[in-house]
């Protein structure tokens, strides 16, 4: 029998998935790669480590995907977290789990997991084709074939792995959804997610370039009075606002954000309940007591943020330690302990890690990722109207609904 023929546009963590069950299922398979080398945004995933997956169970997994969760059930069942962690061991990347349940390469280099993925392809046959795929060849509902710059490309099957619109110099500048807009599809709106965000409140500006460990973060809808997130880790002041993990994680949770709808609430010492930052404060103070406000905070805070704290606890600077009232020592604990910084809007989509939105996945079989629209065209990873939260999660959508989309394209028909 003769093999049936499958083309994959886009080399990222979907498509060389899709590739290696479509190839283990008896496909020939080409993948469609724009840049010389596949998987450029898989390498710097991670700061360059790779968070390859989570490892959680089905149901804690789905409640870290705020959009459409219930469409992965089919994929995540196909390819787990469990079996990811197992193919790229037995691919020769020994993994280890960090706090959160975050996987990464032992190596910490995401150049290993690109590695393993291109290797496992190239094991089975699977072959690489340079060029930018221009559109789809389509005819009397079914999908022919690509058309690759001044060729045409012909497969009994395509499966569109493009990427969405965040680090459009990795190669995902969003032409999936024109192929998905040829197709039929509608594409829902394109916002970032997991991206860096813009404060107006001055004092980020001031504090540029301060990095920020071990403090939690609490995010407030001001409309509602509700708390959206909550977080303990890093983050940075930058020029136009705030960035850090766990920034980037609370984007996710902003849904229609506007100036002054969300508020972050730092905690500075978030080991130290109340009292006992009093009691470290008034320790400090006994130490400098003879010294101005402006020099009895070093041993507490960062230098850079110290001019912002005094600024804003409405204490003069040059007030004597001595002097302080237990009311202005209770403002200073409250500042230390909830510092406000607005959030007024994200980033540009080409600075996020990952685009909400995408391809409506009711137009799509889960079960499958085949279009409901066109026949023999296949849908995987960021490309889908599907993305979660940090900590290896998106990863794991890009490898399962590649995997189920590899296998389903092979043996369906």
């Amino acid at each position: 029998m003769e093999k049936i023929k499958i083309g994959i546009i886009g080399g990222g963590a979907a498509g060389l998935m899709a590739s290696v069950y479509a190839a283990d299922a008896g496909a020939d398979v080409t993948v469609i790669e724009r840049n010389s080398a596949c998987g450029r945004k898989v390498r710097i995933t991670g700061k360059g480590r790779c968070n390859v997956t989570n490892d959680c169970a089905l149901n804690e997994f789905l409640q870290n995907v705020p959009t459409n969760p219930r469409f992965l059930y089919g994929a995540l069942n196909f390819l787990s977290t469990e079996d990811t962690q197992r193919f790229f061991e037995d691919e020769g990347v020994p993994l280890k789990v960090e706090r959160g349940r975050r996987v990464f390469p032992v190596s910490d280099k995401a150049e290993d997991i690109v590695r393993a993925l291109v290797g496992a392809c190239r094991k089975r046959g699977v072959k690489f084709y340079t060029g930018r795929a221009e559109g789809l060849i389509i005819s009397d509902g079914a999908v022919r074939g690509v058309r690759v710059s001044d060729e045409e490309l012909f497969f009994d099957r395509v499966i569109v792995a493009t990427g969405g619109k965040s680090y459009p110099r990795t190669g995902s500048d969003g032409d999936g959804y024109r192929f998905a807009a040829q197709a039929g599809h509608s594409v829902t709106p394109l916002i970032p997610s997991l991206v860096p965000i813009v404060s107006r409140s001055r004092i980020c500006g001031r504090m540029q370039g301060l990095s920020l460990k071990n403090v939690s973060m609490t995010v407030v809808d001001k409309t509602s009075g509700k708390v959206v997130f909550e977080d303990f880790g890093e983050m940075m002041f930058t020029h136009f606002g705030v960035t850090g993990p766990m920034v980037l994680s609370a984007s996710a949770h902003l849904g229609n954000i506007a100036s002054g709808r969300y508020e972050a609430r730092i905690n500075l010492k978030p080991a130290l309940d109340e009292k006992t930052l009093d009691a470290r404060i008034l320790s400090d103070f006994a130490k400098y007591q003879n010294k101005d406000f402006v020099n009895a905070l070093g041993d507490l805070l960062p230098q850079k943020m110290i001019p912002v704290i005094i600024e804003l606890s409405g204490i003069s600077e040059r007030k004597k330690i001595n002097s302080i009232t237990k009311e202005e020592r209770s403002r200073l604990v409250s500042l230390i302990r909830s510092l406000p910084v607005s959030l007024d809007g994200f980033r540009p989509i080409d600075e996020a890690i990952v685009t909400k939105g995408g391809v409506n996945v009711k137009e799509i079989n889960p079960k499958t990722m085949e279009s409901k629209i066109v026949s023999g065209l296949y849908f995987a990873g960021e490309v889908l109207d599907v993305d979660a939260y940090t900590g290896g999660f998106n990863l794991q959508i890009a490898f399962s609904t590649g995997a189920i989309a590899g296998n389903s394209a092979a043996t369906q028909g």
